[in-house]
């Protein structure tokens, strides 16, 4: 049986989740007897990719039913989802809900009195000026309300979504990685409105900065939720100090094994001299016979639970040291030598000159990139840095100007559509490396963590984080070498394990970078050395 139940606001407001399960329909298991419960208060909800953080939060937005156990809500629900498509078409109030009640203020304004206008206004008599301030408060105090979903960026659209739902002023709000797609300066305005909302949220992001305006930290893993308290970086700390802990508890444990081993091989040569001198008298018959068949009797018995009680302390042992292994996570790191990208210092690596982008965007005089220089490509949605990064890349043709790439590139695009599904991560890799053994391209990929059978995956099957990773494995070992790597929002949708791993992927590259990106924490680790503003 399975129940999900929605009360009235009377008490606090509140989410439990109790016994929850779900299976996909492809019979992948998420949840088995889930239990959590959210209160007021900023939760950030975290976990690998594939844990199940969306469909939890879509489980208690009611988008999707549990398989068994219930869902109590205590209050009305505002969900923004990941992945938001508007209609174009649409009207920015209707977009906020509020187009019925500005029509019928209109409709009264203009001397139509019908009761029917005033019962759709009801107390709603200021909506047009909440509703300015609350795209004023997210940034977008620019955007007329007549104006249609057409003609607002993509980031834009998710903040206008998110007017919406702060419009309502629902009792528990959910965000699923509300950030991917704003720019820097919509970030921030996201952030004061976290900081500033009274009720239940709970948001999944992989977004640091963000994560750092929570009240806790909820860490979803192998299907249970661990609680922090306090924001990520405090989160950071504590996940710090638990695995230094782990981490001696492996040490000690693998020190009392050894130690068990090293007692149980002397318990065994001890028995074995005591056999052959118990051999040796009855041998010379120096004692009469019954005497030593006694002694032969009580020998073996002593032997025997001497070796029992050892291997018991072995087997405890070995118990102590897989509990211990257990709390020790395996967050692995990509570490791969890839000395054939490394460019020179000083030499010429990209030129643009007087460009003039399709879509209006531009960057005018001359841009020169030279030696191993990383650059951070950032600026306001909608500003052009996908449209030069596909430039670059050679997608597109420039409206006036040239970019002329001196060195072999790669470009690594939001879609990831790097990758061909219909094809194993071994072979798409052999697909940019024709010359590569199939032996070399399996080394290799294990230092990508595709080890053994990874590496036979089809494409379509891989999660988002593996996704991601097979396609900058592909990028990064093709021939030639790539001495110049395009990125463009490299970060949108990998949790934090992705992240990390990217990063230390991004250290054993030594050619050319050029990111473009809004993920600051993640800018700054990898060692930018300019910032170009588009």
């Amino acid at each position: 049986m399975s129940s999900s139940t929605r009360h009235p606001r009377s008490a606090p407001a509140s989410v439990a989740c109790t016994g929850l399960s779900y299976v996909w329909p492809d019979g992948t298991g998420v949840f088995d007897g889930l239990q959590v419960a959210f209160g007021p208060g900023r939760t950030g909800l975290i976990g690998v990719n594939g844990s199940g953080k969306s469909t939890l939060l879509k489980l208690i937005a009611g988008e999707l039913t549990p398989g068994d156990g219930t869902v109590r809500v205590s209050g009305e629900i505002g969900y923004l989802p990941q992945n938001i498509t508007l209609d174009t078409a649409l009207r920015v109030d209707e977009t906020l809900g509020i187009d019925a009640v500005r029509a019928a203020l209109h409709a009264i304004e203009a001397g139509d009195a019908r009761e029917e206008h005033f019962t759709t206004v009801g107390d709603d008599w200021d909506v047009e000026e909440r509703a300015l301030a609350t795209l004023s408060a997210l940034g977008l105090g620019d955007i007329d309300l007549d104006r249609t979903i057409g003609e607002v960026s993509g980031g834009e659209s998710v903040l206008l979504r998110l007017a919406a739902l702060l419009l309502r002023r629902p009792d528990v709000l959910l965000l699923d990685e509300p950030t991917n797609n704003l720019d820097l300066h919509a970030r921030q305005r996201l952030y004061t409105a976290v900081d500033g909302w009274s009720g239940v949220m709970v948001v999944v992001s992989h977004d640091r900065e963000l994560l750092d305006h929570v009240d806790q930290i909820a860490d979803l893993r192998g299907g249970e939720v661990t609680w922090y308290g306090g924001n990520f970086s405090a989160y950071e700390q504590a996940l710090a100090a638990e695995q230094e802990a782990a981490e001696r508890m492996v040490r000690v444990a693998e020190t009392d094994l050894k130690k068990q081993k090293r007692q149980l091989a002397d318990a065994q040569v001890t028995l074995a001299r005591r056999r052959r001198y118990g051999q040796k008298m009855w041998d010379s018959k120096r004692e009469p016979k019954i005497v030593m068949g006694a002694r032969k009797r009580a020998a073996q018995v002593s032997a025997g639970k001497h070796r029992i009680l050892h291997e018991e302390k072995l087997a405890e042992a070995k118990e102590r040291l897989d509990e211990a292994v257990e709390l020790v996570r395996d967050d692995d790191e990509i570490r791969v030598d890839l000395p054939f990208t490394a460019v020179p210092p000083g030499r010429e690596v990209l030129t643009l000159r007087g460009l003039r982008l399709a879509h209006g965007a531009g960057l005018p005089g001359q841009f020169e990139l030279r030696g191993p220089e990383r650059v951070a490509l950032v600026g306001r949605n909608g500003a052009g840095k996908t449209t030069l990064l596909r430039t670059i890349a050679g997608e597109l043709a420039p409206v006036e100007g040239e970019a002329i790439a001196h060195v072999p590139l790669r470009f690594l695009p939001q879609r990831l559509d790097v990758l061909d599904d219909g094809l194993s991560v071994a072979e798409n890799v052999a697909r940019f490396a024709p010359d590569a053994t199939n032996n070399r391209i399996r080394a290799r990929l294990a230092r990508f963590l595709f080890k053994g059978a990874r590496a036979d995956q089809p494409a379509a099957t891989l999660s988002g984080g593996e996704r991601f990773r097979a396609a900058l494995a592909a990028l990064m070992l093709a021939e030639p070498a790539p001495q110049l790597l395009l990125l463009d929002e490299p970060t949108n949708n990998l949790d934090m394990a992705s992240v990390a791993q990217l990063t230390s992927a991004l250290e054993s590259y030594e050619g050319a970078l050029i990111v473009a990106g809004h993920d600051m924490p993640f800018l700054e680790s990898i060692g930018v050395t300019r910032w170009l503003h588009m």
